[in-house]
């Protein structure tokens, strides 16, 4: 008789969801912070946004464990460029940071889906998105996780940047105004919580503009 073998897995997807959008002078990053494992709420309460910077934050689902390890690493990184540079690192340095530390693990990798937001040097809106191994991209507008597949195609219609295959470049970031990106997003994460069940319980948005970072709450379904 064969032998029977558990079959165990280092990663776990907790599921969730994170958005990201830029514009002129300003960028507005959210997440849910439901964390599910299965059909188990672990937690209603876990933010997924971390703030790596002044001008820098990170908005990360899959595995919560990962995302941990590499939001450690990040920080420990950025305090030895404040040591070297006497300075804070900028989003764009922070986002190609981000892309070597993930390729970097590429054979065993951290299994988290990132999208970073922030303010470039010249105080216009910036998000980059990732997959799990480091490959980056600058858009205008973004979603990783679990509600991703049910959040994008909404985002597209609404906010549709030209093709990066336009020559002289386009910009890529949103016409919107702040309030109205804002509106924006707890609209797409209140139709989102509705079809998936990895995405609820509170809406966690975070705010960076010139005045620096501000946060916001919205409650999503609970069920």
């Amino acid at each position: 008789m064969p032998k029977e073998q558990a079959n165990w897995s280092p990663y776990d997807n907790n599921g969730g969801s994170c958005v990201a959008v830029a514009g002129a002078d300003y960028c507005v990053i959210a997440a849910d912070t439901r964390m599910s494992t299965g059909y188990n709420i672990l937690t209603r309460d876990y933010s997924k946004i971390c703030k790596l910077a002044d001008k820098c934050v990170m908005a990360s689902s899959g595995f919560q464990a990962d995302v941990k390890a590499l939001q450690k690493h990040l920080a420990a990184r950025h305090l030895i460029y404040q040591h070297q540079h006497n300075k804070q690192m900028s989003c764009p340095a922070m986002a190609q940071l981000l892309s070597n530390t993930l390729y970097y693990k590429r054979f065993f990798p951290y299994y988290s889906f990132n999208v970073l937001g922030g303010l470039d040097n010249e105080g216009k809106g910036c998000v980059f998105t990732y997959d799990a191994v480091g490959s980056y991209e600058k858009v205008g507008y973004s979603c990783q996780g679990s509600g991703s597949t049910l959040i994008m195609p909404f985002l597209d219609n609404q906010l549709k940047s030209p093709s990066p295959l336009l020559l002289p470049a386009q910009d890529a970031v949103t016409p919107l105004a702040e309030a109205e990106a804002i509106d924006l997003i707890k609209t797409v994460f209140a139709s989102a919580s509705e079809r998936d069940i990895y995405t609820g319980d509170k809406l966690e948005i975070v705010v960076i503009n010139a005045d620096g970072i501000r946060r916001e709450y919205m409650d999503l379904r609970k069920d």
